[in-house]
C-alpha cells in the first residue's frame, strides 16, 4: 500500500500485478513486419496482380526451359504439312516410290483423274473441247463461280491432241477444282471449258518415313497401311515451321528486347535524375533541359539512322539497333520521375540529421535516397516492359525489326496477316501471346505500385 505521510513509500510487488496485467492487454498483437514484407502480403492480397506474376513467371519458362522440352528446330520445314492448323489429320498413306507417268488413259469420256490423286501427283485427262485448237488447265481451291476465275495456270498445250497433265506443284492435302479452258487459234481463252472436284490424300514412301525419323528400319509396315506425321500441337506456318517452336523461339528475342532494354534504361534514367534531383540549381536546370531535347528526338528516324550506321539493309534484323535507340531515347521519364523523389526525400529531417553527423554526398544517395525509390523504379519497370514489348511488336510488324527467318512475336505476326483470311491460326497465336504478356505485365505494375505505395496503407 502507498503511504501517504512524509516518509518514503513504501511498494509491495503486488501492486505491479494490474500495471502488468493492463500491459499485456496492449501488447502487440502481430510480429513486425518489414517494409518489404508488408509489400508482399499487400501484393498476394491483390489476385490479378498474383495471377499475373505466375503468368509471367510461365512466360519466362516457356522461353527458357521450353526449348529443352520442345526440341524442334524452328527452321525445320515440314513441307508435307504447310499452313496447317492445330488438330489436323496428320495421318499418311504409305504407297510405292513416285514412277513417271507414261501418259495412258482408261478409256472414259470428259475431264477426269486417272489412278488415285494424291500428294505425290494427280493426273488428269480430257476429251478435246470442241473448236479448241489447244487447252490450258487452272487449278483453284475454290469452286468456279460467275466470274469464271480458274485460279493458278498449270500448263498450256497448243496442240489439241495433247490431253493428258500430271500436277506435281506443291500437291497438299486438299480439295481442288481443276478446269481445262480451250483456247482459240490465236491462244486466247474461249468459254468452253470443263471442271471437276478432286479429293487430295496425304500419302508418303517408306523411304521417307525413315529418312524423316517416322519408322526404323526394323518397322513392319507395309505399302498400303497408315502412319502418323510429326506433331505440330499449334500448327505449322506458310513454310512449314512448327509455330509452337517459333514462338518459343521468337519470346527469346522480344522478351530479350522487352526486359533488357526497360532495364538498362531504367538504370540510366535513376542514375541521372538522382544526379539532378540532389544537384539542383544550374545543374539540374541543364540535366533536365537535356532530356527534354531527347524527349523530342523522333524515335523512328533514330532506328533508321541506327541500322544505316551498323550497315543493316532492308530485309535484315535490326536487334542491335532497335536495342540501342530504345536506350538511348526512353530513359527521359525515369529521370524525371526519379528526379521528383529525390527532391522530396531531400528536404526530410533524417536528411539534414546525417548530413550533421558528417554524412557524405554518396552514402545520403545511395543509403536514404534510392533505397526509398526502389518502389517507385520496380513500379516504373513493370509498366515500361510491357511498353517496349508493344513497340518491338510494333516496329517488327512494319519491317523495321526483327526480319525473317528470325523470330519475333511481331514479325510472326507480320507473317500471319497475309493469310490471315485462309489460316488465322498463324496470326491469332502471336498476336495472343503478345496480349497476354502485355496485360500480365500493366496488371502485376498496377498490384506492386498499390503494394508499394505507402499512401495507400494510411488509407486501410
Amino acid at each position: 500500500m502507498t503511504d501517504l505521510s512524509n516518509e518514503a513509500p513504501v511498494f509491495d510487488p503486488t501492486d505491479f500485478e494490474a500495471l502488468a496485467r493492463t500491459q499485456d492487454a496492449n501488447a502487440i498483437s502481430r510480429p513486425s513486419l518489414s517494409y518489404w514484407q508488408d509489400a508482399w502480403i499487400r501484393l498476394k492480397a491483390n489476385r490479378r496482380a498474383i495471377t499475373s506474376l505466375y503468368i509471367i513467371i510461365f512466360l519466362l519458362l516457356f522461353t527458357i526451359v521450353g526449348p529443352w522440352v520442345w526440341r524442334i528446330d524452328p527452321a525445320i520445314q515440314d513441307l508435307d504439312q504447310i499452313s496447317q492448323p492445330p488438330g489436323t489429320d496428320r495421318s499418311a498413306q504409305i504407297v510405292e516410290d513416285y514412277i513417271a507417268w507414261d501418259g495412258s488413259t482408261d478409256g472414259g469420256s470428259g475431264l477426269r483423274v486417272i489412278g488415285d490423286p494424291n500428294s505425290q501427283a494427280v493426273r488428269l485427262t480430257w476429251d478435246m473441247l470442241e473448236n479448241a485448237d489447244g487447252h490450258r488447265i487452272y487449278r483453284n481451291r475454290f469452286p468456279v463461280g460467275e466470274e469464271l476465275a480458274f485460279g493458278i495456270p498449270l500448263a498450256e498445250y497448243l496442240d489439241n491432241n495433247i490431253v493428258t497433265h500430271e500436277d506435281r506443284l506443291d500437291v497438299r492435302p486438299d480439295t481442288y477444282f481443276y478446269t481445262v479452258v480451250a483456247l482459240d487459234d490465236r491462244g486466247q481463252t474461249t468459254d468452253n471449258f470443263q471442271t471437276i472436284e478432286v479429293e487430295v490424300e496425304r500419302v508418303t514412301t517408306l523411304a521417307e518415313a525413315l529418312e524423316r525419323g517416322l519408322i526404323d528400319e526394323n518397322s513392319s509396315l507395309q505399302v498400303g497401311d497408315s502412319i502418323n506425321l510429326e506433331a505440330h500441337p499449334l500448327g505449322t506456318d506458310y513454310l512449314g515451321c512448327d509455330m509452337l517452336a517459333r514462338l518459343m523461339a521468337g519470346a527469346r528475342v522480344s522478351l530479350f528486347i522487352g526486359i533488357g532494354a526497360p532495364t538498362l534504361f531504367v538504370l540510366f534514367g535513376v542514375v541521372f535524375g538522382s544526379v539532378a534531383g540532389f544537384m539542383g540549381g544550374r545543374v539540374d536546370q541543364f540535366m533536365m533541359r537535356f532530356a527534354d531535347f531527347v524527349v523530342a528526338l523522333p524515335f523512328l528516324l533514330f532506328m533508321i539512322l541506327f541500322k544505316i550506321a551498323f550497315g543493316i539493309g532492308p530485309g535484315e534484323s535490326g536487334v542491335l539497333p532497335m536495342l540501342i535507340a530504345l536506350v538511348v531515347l526512353m530513359w527521359p521519364a525515369t529521370a524525371r520521375l526519379v528526379r521528383g523523389q529525390i527532391i522530396q526525400i531531400r528536404e526530410q529531417g533524417y536528411i539534414e540529421a546525417s548530413k550533421l553527423l558528417g554524412a557524405s554526398t554518396p552514402y545520403l544517395v545511395l543509403r536514404h535516397m534510392l533505397p526509398n525509390t526502389i518502389g517507385v523504379v520496380l513500379v516504373t519497370l513493370t509498366f515500361e516492359i510491357p511498353r517496349v514489348i508493344f513497340v518491338e511488336a510494333f516496329l517488327s510488324f512494319i519491317g523495321m525489326g526483327v526480319a525473317p527467318p528470325t523470330p519475333s512475336w511481331g514479325s510472326m505476326s507480320n507473317e500471319g496477316i497475309r493469310t490471315m483470311l485462309i489460316t488465322p491460326h498463324e496470326l491469332i497465336f502471336p498476336a495472343l501471346i503478345i496480349s497476354i504478356t502485355v496485360l500480365a505485365f500493366n496488371l502485376l505494375g498496377d498490384g506492386l505500385r498499390d503494394a508499394l505505395d505507402a499512401r495507400m496503407r494510411n488509407q486501410e
